[in-house]
């Protein structure tokens, strides 16, 4: 079964779409710890970080960096926290979130709603250069 960002990548599941390549998708968290937090991820499915070849693995990474540091552009943050736990959904996905303090990466704390109205404006203004 295809996980929820496949469904997403094949247009099944709606998304805040932020920026898109032929091999990778950023979107917005729909459960955000904070507001601006995004998801990046590969269109392949695959399940584990480190299962991803040299090539795929240093494409989504230099993908990521481009997300994060126009994230930062547009979010007031510190800085741009980066984290890969890859057990929630069988699907490789890094969480970027907008931080001030340590704790906004506190992945146990209660998570927030997605704001639309910031969902929309961060989708109108993320542009990469």
């Amino acid at each position: 079964m295809a996980s929820i960002f496949s469904r997403i990548v094949n247009g099944e599941l709606p998304a805040y779409i932020l920026a898109e390549d032929d091999l990778h998708i950023a979107i917005l968290d729909i459960n955000p710890l904070v507001q601006g937090h995004v998801l990046v991820f590969p269109k392949q499915e695959v399940d584990y970080l480190f299962d991803l070849n040299h090539e795929s693995y240093h494409a989504l990474m230099e993908f990521t960096k481009g997300i994060a540091i126009r994230l930062r552009e547009l979010v007031p943050c510190t800085r741009i926290g980066v984290s890969v736990i890859g057990l929630e959904v069988p699907h490789v996905h890094i969480h970027l979130i907008p931080i001030n303090t340590v704790n906004d990466m506190n992945f146990s704390r209660e998570k927030t709603r997605l704001d639309d109205e910031l969902a929309r404006k961060l989708v109108a203004s993320f542009q990469l250069i």
